[in-house]
């Protein structure tokens, strides 16, 4: 279904994406980034900061690293400022890239199983769509958020794959 190299493009798009969200958000008024615009999580920094706690989370549960410290209903307010978000979405981001890098067609092969806080109960679903999963997240709220932008008067990066630049 999916291979090493998905994870790797995948990993790569989500910096890229990633990478241009962080030049606009340190710079943006601070109104604009936390006005409830009617998005699930409300505002752009709320969406950021639930995006960068669920990578966080998935990333923990492949590569045994560190996960959130604080639960899902606290998520939006994961990182406190658009300057802090920014660190740690460049950390983040490096995490994921070095975990695509490292995994192999074997670990790909199997289930995850892990406690979910949210739903609270053990969870056992394939590998596979786990991955699937951490990077259909990213997709869908930074959908979210490139949608809020647009709506705040700024002009976020192209979100197309295959117009990925082949050094991103």
């Amino acid at each position: 279904m999916i291979t090493p190299e998905y994870c790797q493009t995948m990993a790569r798009y989500n910096a890229w994406q990633n990478n241009g969200l962080r030049e606009m958000i340190p710079a943006m008024d601070h109104d604009d980034l936390y006005m409830d615009r009617g998005a699930f999580f409300g505002s752009i920094m709320r969406t950021l900061n639930h995006l960068l706690w669920g990578d966080m989370l998935w990333m923990s549960r492949f590569d045994g690293g560190a996960a959130p410290d604080i639960a899902i209903e606290d998520s939006f307010e994961m990182a406190p400022t658009p300057a802090v978000w920014a660190a740690d979405r460049f950390r983040m981001d490096a995490r994921i890239t070095l975990w695509a890098q490292s995994v192999s067609a074997i670990d790909l092969v199997g289930d995850l199983k892990w406690y979910s806080g949210a739903m609270k109960r053990d969870f056992e679903k394939p590998m596979q769509i786990c991955v699937m999963q951490l990077f259909n997240h990213q997709t869908h709220h930074r959908g979210q958020v490139h949608a809020m932008l647009t709506a705040a008067g700024q002009k976020p990066n192209d979100t197309d794959l295959p117009f990925m630049p082949e050094d991103a």
